[in-house]
């Protein structure tokens, strides 16, 4: 049987932490929609993580969150600026465009995931003309799909040209958590222009949950409409909302990343393979013909050839020194 302990941190199991607050929401009545009083606690330790003022809502996914979040300060003629390999390019199905009506994204380049400052000048300065969509908002990635951290500096180069032109600004936080474990403060990001923020649950080790942080208070009219039309506003909203109260009352949320990231330091040190990108987070991509990745699926490790050509992988919350030993030697075997 193939084992998938590297192929994303989406495999792994939720956390005990997680799961004991799933159990416990789980007894007696409450309010639907999100209304009931673990999502009012939920939601405040998610602003008191951010040390922010701000509409929080629960999510069943990553899709459903930074897709109706995009669409939220564009309209349908308008166009996102993101990276050319983020998630919400290159892996929603053409979600935004759904959920936005018809709202574009525009690709930008930049290494190991981040943008480069300097690609953000040609679509800024564009003229609206009638027929290409217009720039409405930037979308950001912090951990990227590289495994790399935007510093508070970083973001702060890209976000500041964006505000100064008037238009949103969106944080994809799936691993928002690893960023935080490397070293990036999460405390900065409403002082950085951000109007909505999604924090990630799923790849952090929670059943399917994501937070959508809503800086901006204009957006938040009529937010949880949007969400019932896109099918995101369950009735049971508690079993949404429980797990971050698992993963955010002890501490439980950084201390799994910070282990997830641990794990992936561990691997790049074994790894016989050239690294391709900085290891600053939970993942190590590397370089590998695809013969070799073909001789490490036969011996049972299964993991994901990614978008640049590199083999990607993940660590978790779940990730063993003896699983990060056990593929070292794997690894060791067919190089």
């Amino acid at each position: 049987m193939a084992r998938y302990d590297f192929a994303s941190d989406n495999t792994a199991p939720a956390t005990p932490e997680a799961m004991a607050a799933l159990a416990e929401a789980n007894t007696g009545f409450a309010s639907g929609y999100g209304s009931d009083p673990g999502s009012a606690r939920a939601a405040d330790l998610v602003r008191a993580m951010l040390d922010a003022d701000a509409e929080v809502r629960f999510v069943a996914s990553g899709t459903a969150a930074h897709t109706i979040s995009l669409a939220a300060p564009c309209r349908p003629f308008e166009s996102v600026l993101a990276h050319h390999h983020a998630h919400v390019c290159t892996d929603e199905t053409g979600a935004p465009g759904l959920f936005g009506h018809g709202l574009g994204l525009t690709p930008l380049a930049g290494a190991s995931g981040k943008i480069a400052p300097a690609a953000l000048a040609e679509p800024l300065g564009a003229p609206d003309v009638s027929y290409r969509q217009p720039v409405a908002a930037l979308s950001l990635t912090n951990a990227t799909e590289y495994g790399t951290v935007y510093s508070t500096a970083e973001l702060a180069a890209l976000t500041a040209p964006v505000k100064a032109k008037g238009y949103g600004v969106h944080l994809d936080g799936a691993r928002l958590a690893n960023a935080a474990a490397a070293g990036f403060d999460v405390k900065a990001i409403a002082g950085l222009g951000v109007d909505i923020l999604v924090v990630g649950g799923t790849k952090a080790g929670m059943p399917p949950t994501e937070a959508v942080v809503i800086f901006d208070r204009a957006l938040a009219r009529r937010f949880d409409a949007r969400l019932k039309q896109a099918g995101q506003l369950p009735s049971k909203g508690r079993f949404y909302a429980a797990p971050f109260i698992g993963m955010l009352q002890d501490g439980a949320l950084d201390r799994h990343a910070a282990h997830a990231n641990a794990m992936a330091t561990r691997l790049a040190a074994a790894m016989p393979f050239k690294v391709a990108h900085p290891v600053q987070a939970n993942g190590v991509f590397v370089e590998m013909d695809e013969a070799r990745l073909r001789a490490l699926h036969a011996s049972g490790w299964f993991v994901y050839r990614f978008l640049d050509g590199s083999v990607r992988f993940m660590c978790s919350w779940a990730t063993t020194a003896e699983a990060v030993d056990e593929l070292g030697e794997a690894l060791r075997r067919i190089a």
